[in-house]
């Protein structure tokens, strides 16, 4: 993705994003490549996600038997995985870039610390354009290239996770906490349907479907269900990979999606399109708010539960006032839906709680202050040859199949 800087020139695609990114700055001409910084970068964010995924796995069983090699043999099964991933999305911009004469940096990873919250281990990795990117075709083979590239890589993670899946009985490793999933396994010999009457399902990490995803199960055998998956780190890396694609897919600003949909449909459509898309967005965070956040508050007073209402109409003016630019009838109007879709989604409509998710409404900060909404317009708009149209629309299927509205929630 390619979100903007303050005040771009017209021609500018300046990228700065946490899965695959590609960035402008001022920096033209000038930079060089510390190969230091990267390697260490890259060093210390593979030492991040190994720890993370070990720690997500939490076969402590295993580990207090069999020692640290078996909890680093854990935790690389999910680090290696996913650094490929990060690593070809962003060589696939790189060497798009490269090939099209545009000068820019190699990856920049970021690592990022399991605790004190459980975390992958890492907020992606980001590359630097170096200069102004000044055709649309230039701009369109840079930004798809690191999507296609990592979801290439991303399925075949997850297919090779699929067909080496373990038994059941791998379940018997991790704990403590899994005692009565522990004992459902023992007596059916596969895993509940549900977490329903469990007993220990309070604080799972429940891993959102998507199309691709609930495809794919259907071929194989013993895969987990997904409050589950996190335990099985080459599946859950292989699943990232999907996650991280769709987000970059976003069709709104300057993400790779936004650079692809401007690319294809242009600059009116583009504005359309990534505002109808945010709308939805803020919707699904709304319904999650009042699911979510309400109820607790509820539970403390009535008056802090009917306050909750207050605390989103605000939130919700908050966006609505930088994506309309003020326009007080579009932001009356837009809030008034998006109020009332949340209240009819907790009694009315309960089938639209299943597009509920609060996180989006910490996702939209970023989308909206640092991705931004708008595409910039670019010097020479010449059309898409019939090969890069395809490509484009390639591109909106594999998000598609890859998006998930509940991503990643705690049961």
């Amino acid at each position: 993705m390619y979100p903007s800087h303050s005040d771009p020139p017209v021609f500018s695609a300046e990228t700065d994003h946490v899965v695959g990114a590609v960035s402008g700055g001022s920096d033209a001409g000038k930079g060089r490549d510390r190969y230091w910084l990267h390697a260490l970068l890259f060093v210390v964010t593979l030492a991040t996600t190994v720890w993370a995924g070990a720690t997500l796995t939490s076969r402590l069983a295993v580990y207090a038997m069999e020692g640290w090699p078996a909890f680093l043999v854990d935790g690389l099964r999910f680090g290696i995985p996913l650094l490929l991933f990060l690593t070809v999305h962003e060589f696939g911009h790189y060497f798009a870039a490269r090939l099209h004469g545009v000068a820019t940096s190699l990856p920049y990873y970021i690592p990022c610390p399991p605790y004190p919250f459980i975390t992958v281990g890492t907020l992606g990795a980001v590359i630097r354009i170096r200069e102004p990117v000044p055709s649309l075709r230039k701009l369109f083979d840079i930004g798809a290239a690191g999507p296609l590239a990592g979801f290439v890589v991303a399925l075949g993670i997850l297919l090779a996770a699929f067909a080496a899946l373990p038994p059941v009985s791998y379940i018997f490793g991790v704990g403590p906490g899994h005692e009565a999933i522990h004992q459902y396994v023992e007596q059916f010999g596969r895993y509940p349907d549900s977490l329903t009457g469990l007993g220990d399902g309070a604080g799972a990490l429940v891993v959102g479907d998507t199309l691709l995803y609930m495809l794919l199960k259907q071929f194989f055998t013993d895969v987990p269900p997904n409050w589950e998956m996190y335990h099985y780190p080459v599946l859950f890396a292989g699943w990232l990979g999907l996650f991280f694609t769709a987000l970059n897919l976003l069709p709104i600003g300057q993400l790779d999606g936004g650079h692809i949909t401007y690319a294809l449909f242009g600059r009116v459509w583009h504005a359309r399109l990534a505002r109808g898309f945010f709308l939805v967005l803020l919707l699904s965070g709304a319904i999650g708010f009042v699911l979510e956040i309400s109820p607790p508050l509820y539970e403390m007073h009535p008056f802090f539960g009917t306050g909750s209402w207050f605390i989103l109409a605000g939130i919700l003016y908050f966006y609505l006032a930088k994506l309309f630019g003020g326009n007080l009838k579009r932001i009356a109007l837009a809030m008034a839906g998006l109020m009332a879709l949340a209240a009819l989604a907790e009694n009315a409509l309960p089938w639209m709680q299943n597009f509920a998710y609060s996180g989006w409404l910490l996702w939209c900060v970023l989308l909206i202050y640092l991705v931004k909404i708008d595409h910039p317009p670019v010097l020479h708009e010449q059309p898409l040859t019939p090969g890069r149209m395809a490509l484009g629309l390639l591109s909106l299927f594999i998000f598609i199949l890859c998006f998930s509205f509940r991503p990643l929630y705690v049961a």
